[in-house]
């Protein structure tokens, strides 16, 4: 990893291992940041697993790469400068109207093309990783940043990302989760304390994007993960949306429901709380005063399960819908810890940043 080492301690009524990087180390012991910024060229990512593999470019521009059952379909990435200064303009309005006592993190999601884009095809997309550090430098000095971008690296041979679908995979947000969990200082269950469920013959909305016959003809095991022995209540405030999905025209009940909901075609994905076009709190068993808000897109529906023995309540608001004031509902839930996890596609629209300012004056 980039991080140098880290230093481990147990919590005592869990006995989950709670690890401290080095820079937040440094900083708890000498008041001041690290050398080690992100503009360090410590960590360079190599792609080794499709560096030479046959790719072509299909409707929109998608790169459909490899062959047979190993073909994956990726959206190229372009992100100009202004939208990313834009990106964390916003998180930085939002660290400041929410004062000390909230602390605001920021995760930008790298999408797959950052790592399985071969060398050939490097010209048709955007260097994601430069791009992630571009906006940490704008991070105003209260803003944790989480770079999750050279832990995904180094697990980039396995499953992390679904080949046939725009989202990474359920293993994938298990790495990024525990990277947060190690910057906001909180218990961590290691994946040998989940069980996990397969779903196989998935082939997810790549194909339709694409129209590449040979990802319907190379389907996937979709396989995502349960706690062990954490129970939880999840409870919903559903939206109804007009029908071009982009604006909510009734708000129901909050109702109680599962976190996991069966799911099953182009949709599996819907797997984590039956999809966006709501408002999600789940209550958990962990007891440390600390309450998270994940601020996301669909990439961020994966992160929750992970951290239900981090955080007493997790608050789950996507960063297309939520008819309140922000600042009011997080105050009102005592939330201390507030987590921008949205894909690098959704972090450079300009339209994702115009919403998320509309949830501070609304």
């Amino acid at each position: 990893m980039l991080i140098p080492f880290c230093v481990y301690a147990q919590d005592d009524e869990s006995s989950d291992t709670l690890s401290l990087t080095f820079d937040r180390l440094f900083e708890e012991m000498t008041g001041q940041v690290s050398d080690i910024g992100f503009d360090s060229d410590a960590y360079v990512y190599v792609n080794s697993q499709t560096p030479d593999a046959p790719f072509r470019r299909a409707r929109r521009g998608i790169l459909v790469v490899g062959d047979r059952d190993t073909v994956r379909a990726m959206e190229p990435f372009s992100g100009p400068d202004a939208n990313l200064v834009r990106y964390a303009s916003t998180v930085n309005a939002y660290s400041r109207a929410l004062g000390d006592s909230v602390t605001v993190y920021c995760m930008p999601i790298p999408t797959q093309v950052a790592f399985y884009c071969p060398e050939e095809a490097e010209e048709h997309t955007q260097d994601q990783y430069m791009a992630i550090r571009r906006i940490f430098r704008e991070l105003d000095t209260q803003v944790v940043p989480v770079d999750i971008f050279p832990v995904l690296g180094e697990h980039a041979n396995e499953p992390i990302y679904l080949r046939t679908d725009h989202h990474w995979a359920p293993l994938g947000a298990y790495y990024a989760a525990r990277e947060f969990a190690f910057s906001a200082m909180v218990p961590f269950r290691e994946l040998d304390r989940f069980d996990s469920h397969e779903i196989p013959g998935f082939v997810g909305t790549m194909y339709g994007f694409s129209s590449e016959r040979r990802l319907k003809k190379a389907p996937e095991t979709f396989v995502y993960y349960t706690p062990r022995d954490t129970p939880v209540e999840t409870y919903y405030v559903n939206y109804r949306l007009d029908r071009s999905r982009k604006r909510i025209i009734s708000v129901g009940d909050e109702i109680s429901g599962d976190f996991f909901i069966y799911a099953k075609g182009v949709a599996t994905y819907c797997t984590f709380m039956g999809g966006d076009n709501k408002l999600t709190r789940i209550e958990t068993k962990t007891d440390n005063g600390r309450r998270l808000a994940i601020l996301k897109d669909s990439y961020g529906n994966a992160l929750p399960p992970y951290l239900f023995n981090s955080f007493e309540q997790i608050h789950v608001i996507d960063c297309r819908y939520f008819p309140l004031n922000i600042v009011d509902y997080l105050h009102e839930n005592g939330i201390t810890d507030v987590l921008f996890a949205n894909n690098m596609t959704h972090a450079t629209m300009m339209h994702t940043c115009d919403t998320y300012d509309s949830y501070l004056i609304q």
